[in-house]
């Protein structure tokens, strides 16, 4: 029976972190709560086109540039349940762009509309109805039989054999993966009380309840959202069901819709395609593709050879057909495997052609044209696989040429592909462990070991896992044999995905090309040359109602003719020319996806969605009405004022009005007549200002999405808008990032490390989850939530905010010091703000928001920590107009990220007068300091080797050696300045320069080490001519600095201006400097504290040996006990 752990929805949670004390948090919350209210009450995220009377031009070129505008958004979250955290990721991207973009002075628009289109809804829906008739309305009569765990349910492990393919059922798994065996009970799981789960047994009510929850967890949230421009999906809003039937008209008036064959699920009882609502089982599977490889038989095994004998005429070619999802590793092929415990068919495709394979296999064949009569596939003779085991087969495009043998692999299921499998060793887990385990056992199976023990080929090269990704990943997970499971299935899925995205042929016709591109044209070669078929089945077991296991047939429906080749060239062009990417992964993904995407169904008879407008008895499948609706975003707000369509918007539009030639004119693909606008009956002025919002907005700036979805909506998304809209137009930006973990584990219910959106706010509060999310990475790979670091930043921010409580009030009752900023820590301060002011700025432009976070919010206060210690070492106040700047700075820069901590110190504390989210990004009151810059690093590291050094003297002494003075007794600190490098350097310093091309950062060794030789000091100057060519060729510092070996500061006058501070961090009674003659054997001793001429100084002798290695920039110090 489903446990009550599993119907618990707290449960999803239980293993994720705990907090003890909340009181920070609620204080932070109660903030955010009030901010939220204001921003909405002042409906400060709403964003409009200047108006007319703003502006009056019609160039909307010129309006864009007068009025700079931001406009970004993610793929619409579909609504049949809440939001999680992986959400909430890709969420924070357009919300960080968007903050920042109000902060460069532009007009940024974030909408978020529900999804509700295609399948899910309307299955789960009709779920419930029969649930409803079996259990009641209140699912009181179900019994303890009708809810045991389902035998069937996917385990945690199991995984997509296509890794190029998207699933779409990744919550269907999950829910699956904790066996609850109604729908009935995952509307519990989702926490939806069970006297109300009967209410969703109609779709209408998942459309009214979703939504509004999506809204409220987004706004908890704070995110930046334009909610006016919020609609839902399909004909339940008659407004988005005109623009989709626009769309799709236009789309198959420019011949970019067609109709012909396509795969499909069919029921050959039925006599017609079974789509979800007409399977008892199996809802939501569709055709999974694969290529039939042919492999001839060239010698029989001596049991299959007297079966098949007399029933095929003597000169029929017999082909073994393996199904295989990789086409592009058939080059390395060793072998072929068979159930020893399988039947198998001999059918008949004609007198002299033959197949064998499973029966199933065979019926699937059946409806895709294989065999010459549609459903027939005649059968000459049944085979055991045992008997198969022996014979003697061609693998095309495989390097052993003269044939490979059929061998036994036990995990060969008659439920899925044909029952034979090919063996590719080199890049298979599976096929490596069974040759291995073969080879290991040849007698008990009954083989030759010769048959087993061909070298394996090299086929893909891969970054990770070199030219051999089976036998490294078997190694690696230390996978002992083929009943290795658990350790296969994580193999396969690493060995899978890594050879797809990340691998290059280095072996066939396309050597050298990325995999993801490799592929197709493999699977191309294989079909037009006759050594394979297209072979194509369900992805799982799907039934109809009628009792009917379910194939895939090429049936005829209206597709989308992807990869036509002048569209495919201008999306391509796209792509290549003016498409920001941001990160070359992406950009490789939409090329390699280009390569091999073509025609795609459009249509679908069951689920939601707007019906096809010259075929209503099909409706638009969900991934063809969400390609272009970033468009609708831009107008919505002023057809409609609900999410239903049912008000009419500020524009007094009705949706019968809208019909398609008016959608043309707003999307500016040809002007109206004034025949059309009298059909319309719309006002020309409303017409105009219509499309003025929509070509003030477009083009798109940033789409934001999870990167799975390259393969199919991102790649939709760039071919729909290059076909319906002109150029200027098209979108300017993707960005695709990874996927979320948790606490640096997958997400799962399961196991209990799941996090809702919802969860994540009530537990964190809104700023310290998005810093949390901030920190979690910004590349294409996978991110990592880490709640310890959501937990920090409620601690970080509430100390924050009462420091900066607290010296606003200083500041304002005369306790902070005023008048010049003239002391060495106020311009070092001063200079580091500016610095980071400029860094945080452009990591927020480049998006890397992580980075964004270190320099604008911790390397910002770390700074302010230095001043803080500096001042307090110094016994002096801090300045107050550069402690009130770091507060109003601190504010600005965290804004994009901790908005309402950001709005409370603006507002409360600066007593500003309209909210920080109409506030510019700081400017640098001054340009960057080198020489300020400089003297601070190298304070900083003085500082760090003196108390590094202490530390060791401290270890020393608890191990009982040896010390040259005790830290615990006063103590004096020497530190020896050098004012020029040693003299026997600049020889060398001329022959590294001599060597080094500044045109490729390089060093000629070759030539440099034998004149290095010629000089007769090898030993000594060897180390130093490396440390030289770190800098320049490692570090690629500047190659003159480097040479001129000059500094940027001085560093007798800075140790001097720091020496108080030196005194106090290092607790020694006195501090002297000494600067050094050439050599470091005496000096002179800088009076007045280190603040007088050093020329004037002392002469000290006999100094310590810590004197001899100092050089410019970095001295010598020493520490001796004193009276």
């Amino acid at each position: 029976m489903a446990s009550a752990d599993a119907l618990d929805p707290a449960n999803a949670s239980k293993n994720t972190l705990r907090l003890e004390n909340t009181e920070k948090r609620d204080t932070l919350i109660a903030i955010e709560k009030k901010y939220q209210k204001y921003w909405n009450d002042n409906g400060i995220f709403e964003a409009n086109a200047p108006t007319v009377k703003e502006d009056p031009t019609t160039d909307a070129e010129k309006l864009r540039k007068k009025y700079p505008k931001f406009f970004a958004t993610m793929a619409y979250p579909y609504m049949n349940g809440t939001l999680h955290a992986g959400h909430s990721f890709t969420l924070s991207k357009v919300e960080f762009q968007t903050g920042f973009a109000r902060m460069e002075g532009k007009r940024a628009l974030f909408p978020l509309g529900f999804h509700c289109t295609g399948m899910p809804i309307k299955a789960c829906a009709d779920k419930l109805v029969r649930e409803v008739e079996m259990f009641g309305e209140d699912f009181k009569r179900v019994s303890e039989e009708d809810v045991e765990e389902d035998a069937e349910a996917v385990p945690s492990g199991a995984i997509n054999d296509d890794v190029t393919k998207f699933a779409a059922k990744k919550g269907k798994a999950a829910m699956k993966a904790v066996k609850l065996k109604y729908q009935f009970q995952i509307m519990k799981a989702l926490g939806i009380p069970q006297e109300e789960v009967h209410k969703f047994a109609d779709p209408a009510h998942w459309l009214e309840f979703f939504p509004p929850l999506c809204k409220e967890h987004c706004t908890n949230f704070g995110l930046r959202i334009d909610w006016r421009r919020s609609f839902i999906t399909t004909d339940a809003n008659p407004y988005y069901d005109a623009f989709v039937r626009w769309q799709m008209n236009r789309l198959k008036e420019l011949g970019k819709i067609k109709f012909g064959e396509r795969y499909t699920i069919y029921s050959p009882k039925d006599g017609q395609p079974c789509m979800d609502h007409d399977r008892s089982d199996g809802e939501g599977i569709g055709p999974q593709e694969y290529t039939g490889i042919k492999m001839k038989v060239l010698e029989w095994a001596d049991e299959a050879k007297a079966t098949v004998e007399g029933n095929i005429p003597v000169d029929a070619n017999v082909y073994l057909v393996a199904a295989t999802l990789r086409p592009e590793t058939m080059y390395g092929q060793t072998c072929c495997f068979v159930g020893p415990k399988l039947q198998y068919g001999l059918y008949r495709i004609s007198d002299i052609e033959y197949l064998v394979c499973t029966e199933r296999a065979a019926r699937n064949m059946a409806f895709q044209g294989v065999f010459p009569n549609r459903g027939q596939y005649p059968s000459i003779a049944t085979l055991t696989g045992q008997s198969l085991i022996g014979s003697l087969v061609n693998a095309p495009l495989s390097v052993y040429t003269k044939g490979v043998r059929v061998l036994p692999m036990e995990t060969v299921l008659a439920t899925k592909g044909t029952g034979i499998v090919t063996s590719v060793p080199s890049d298979s887990p599976d096929d490596y462990a069974t040759v291995a385990e073969l080879s290991k056992k040849a007698d008990y199976y009954k083989i030759k070991k010769e048959w087993v023990d061909l070298p394996i080929v090299p086929i893909i090269q891969t970054p990770s896992y070199g030219d051999k990704t089976a036998e490294f990943l078997v190694k690696k997970l230390k996978i002992n044999s083929p009943k290795d499971t658990k350790q296969l299935i994580e193999a396969k899925e690493l060995a899978y995905k890594e050879g797809f995205y990340l691998g290059t042929m280095i072996i066939g016709e396309f050597k050298g090309m990325e995999v993801q591109a490799a592929k197709p044209k493999v699977r191309e070669l294989l079909i037009k040359s006759g050594l394979a078929i297209a072979y194509s089945e369900p992805e799982g077991t799907v039934t109809s109602r009628s009792g009917d296991p379910c194939v895939v047939a090429l049936c005829d429906q209206w597709y989308l003719d992807y990869g036509e080749t002048e569209w495919r060239k201008a999306t391509e062009g796209h792509v290549a020319n003016t498409l920001n990417t941001f990160f070359p992964e992406t950009k490789h993904g939409f090329e390699a996806n280009l390569a091999w995407l073509n025609q795609w169904a459009c249509a679908r008879s069951y689920g939601l969605g707007s019906k096809l407008p010259w075929d209503p008895q099909f409706l638009v499948e969900s991934l063809s009405d969400s390609t272009i609706y970033m468009a609708y975003y831009t107008i919505c707000h002023l057809l409609h004022s609900s999410i239903d369509g049912k008000v009419v918007g500020p524009a007094g539009v009705k949706p019968e009005q809208m019909i398609d030639e008016v959608w043309d004119y707003v999307f500016c693909r040809r002007e109206i007549s004034p025949e059309i606008i009298a059909k319309a009956g719309i006002p020309e002025s409303t017409l105009r200002s219509l499309r003025r919002e929509f070509e003030y907005f477009y083009p798109l700036d940033c789409r934001v999405s999870g990167k799975d979805l390259i393969q199919n909506h991102l790649t939709f998304f760039l071919y729909i808008h290059v076909a319906l809209f002109p150029p200027p137009y098209w979108p300017r930006a993707v960005r695709a990032n990874g996927h979320l973990m948790l606490n640096g584990e997958k997400m799962s219910k399961s196991t209990g490390n799941f996090l809702t959106l919802d969860d994540t706010v009530k537990k964190f509060g809104a700023d310290a989850s998005r810093i949390a999310l901030a920190d979690a990475g910004d590349g294409i790979e996978d991110a990592n939530f880490e709640e310890s670091v959501a937990n920090a930043a409620i601690l970080r921010l509430y100390t924050l905010k009462e420091w900066c409580e607290e010296v606003i009030k200083m500041g304002n009752e005369g306790r902070l010091r005023e008048g010049p900023k003239d002391i060495f820590w106020d311009r070092v301060f001063e200079n580091e703000m500016n610095d980071l002011v400029i860094k945080t700025y452009e990591q927020y432009k480049q998006t890397m928001f992580k980075m964004a976070l270190k320099d604008g919010f911790y390397e910002f206060q770390a700074a302010r920590d230095s001043y803080r210690e500096a001042c307090t070492a110094a016994n002096i106040a801090m300045h107050k107009e550069l402690i009130f700047r770091f507060v109003e700075w601190q504010a600005l820069m965290i804004a994009p990220i901790a908005p309402h901590w950001a709005e409370y110190i603006w507002l409360e504390l600066l007593k500003k007068d309209i909210s920080i989210q109409y506030a510019l990004f700081p400017k640098p009151i001054a340009p960057v300091s080198v020489p300020l810059s400089g003297a601070l690093d190298y304070v900083r590291t003085i500082s760090s080797k003196i108390t590094s050094a202490e530390s060791a003297q401290l270890k020393k002494a608890t191990k009982g050696k040896v010390l040259s003075y005790d830290p615990k007794k006063p103590k004096k600190l020497s530190i020896y300045v050098a004012l020029s490098f040693p003299s026997w350097q600049e020889k060398y310093i001329g022959l590294v320069r001599e060597h080094f091309d500044t045109l490729t950062l390089t060093v000629d060794d070759a030539k440099l080490k034998p004149a290095i030789a010629k000089m007769g000091e090898m030993k000594k100057a060897m180390p130093f001519v490396q440390a030289l060519k770190q800098r320049l060729v490692i570090a690629k510092e500047d190659p003159q600095t480097v040479f001129d070996r000059k500094l940027v500061f001085d560093e007798v006058k800075t140790l001097g201006e720091v020496l108080p501070v030196l005194k106090r961090v290092t607790g020694c009674k006195a501090v002297e400097i000494v600067v050094l003659e050439e050599g470091g054997k005496k000096g002179r001793k800088v009076p007045d504290e280190g603040k007088g001429n050093w020329e004037e100084g002392e002469i000290v002798e006999g100094l310590s040996n810590a004197s001899e290695g100092a050089v410019p920039g970095n001295p010598g110090f020493a520490l001796e006990n004193v009276e």
